[in-house]
């Protein structure tokens, strides 16, 4: 086991650094075995801490990392609190969040803190690869946050099942289409969006996601009572074949129609080998 502190695991050195920060000796010493692995496709000098508090004084010292990757717990320190201080100091580095709690949990702190993107541990060796291959997109795209558009505000949070199904909505979620939280909980997502946009989500949106990439933008939400409204909304993969949607309510433009869905995507390399 190695000894609670820093350890580093050099591969021949490349042109990118990444900060892991967990208080697992061996879930640290696992994860720099794979990023540091030459099929990785990840060419990285991987550092690793057990030590959050040491972790932000290296970074308050000026030491340059490209990326840093962070369990959502940590020793001594709230894994959302040690990522609020990374991004107070050093704003234009990427964060990844690998976290050991529920996706549907922390999702509405993801967001708060504009984390660069987040993955669920889980079992076996497809969290490391999945791991890896989000490690390599923050390092292709730099710096940046959880959601790409910088005009897309997202307020309320849900889950959607693999099935399509809502698992997980904040009531504020539910309220945009004129619903109570326990009401659209078991609903098809497909029951709070007009016919055109559902066929934009199917055709445009959820092809990019499922392969392990990200949408944001607008589209067009179908309240209980029928009438429709203009909603900005992030969607992101998540483990299990679920995925989680961020929505708010935006003024529609009088003087420019809104499309079905509009917006920007964004994909995992190599998802499609998958």
């Amino acid at each position: 086991m190695i000894p609670v502190g820093l350890f580093i695991f050099e591969m021949s050195v490349g042109e990118s650094t990444v900060l892991f920060v967990d208080g697992d000796d061996d879930e640290a010493a696992l994860v720099a075995e794979y990023l540091g692995r030459t099929e990785s496709g990840v060419e990285c000098r991987v550092t690793v801490e057990t030590d959050p508090a040491t972790a932000l004084e290296r970074l308050r010292a000026g030491e340059s990392f490209d990326c840093v990757v962070s369990d959502s717990r940590l020793p001594g320190m709230d894994g959302f609190e040690f990522v609020r201080r990374v991004r107070e100091h050093r704003p234009e580095v990427p964060v990844l969040l690998f976290a050991s709690d529920d996706p549907a949990e922390i999702a509405a702190c993801v967001l708060e803190l504009g984390v660069t993107d987040f993955l669920a541990k889980g079992y076996g060796a497809t969290q490391y690869t999945m791991l890896v291959r989000r490690v390599g997109h923050a390092l292709a795209e730099g710096g940046g946050t959880f959601t790409p558009e910088t005009s897309v505000e997202l307020d309320h949070v849900a889950v959607v099942g693999a099935d399509g199904r809502f698992e997980e909505v904040d009531a504020g979620y539910a309220a945009l289409y004129g619903y109570g939280a326990a009401e659209v909980v078991g609903l098809d997502w497909t029951a709070l969006h007009p016919r055109e946009a559902v066929e934009h989500v199917q055709s445009h949106v959820l092809p990019v996601v499922r392969a392990g990439g990200q949408w944001s933008g607008r589209s067009e939400g179908l309240r209980a009572d029928g009438s429709t409204f203009t909603e900005s909304k992030l969607v992101q993969a998540l483990d299990g074949g679920r995925l989680l949607v961020a929505v708010s309510a935006v003024e529609d433009d009088p003087e420019a129609g809104v499309e079905p869905g509009t917006g920007e995507s964004r994909t995992d390399p190599g998802s499609e080998a998958e």
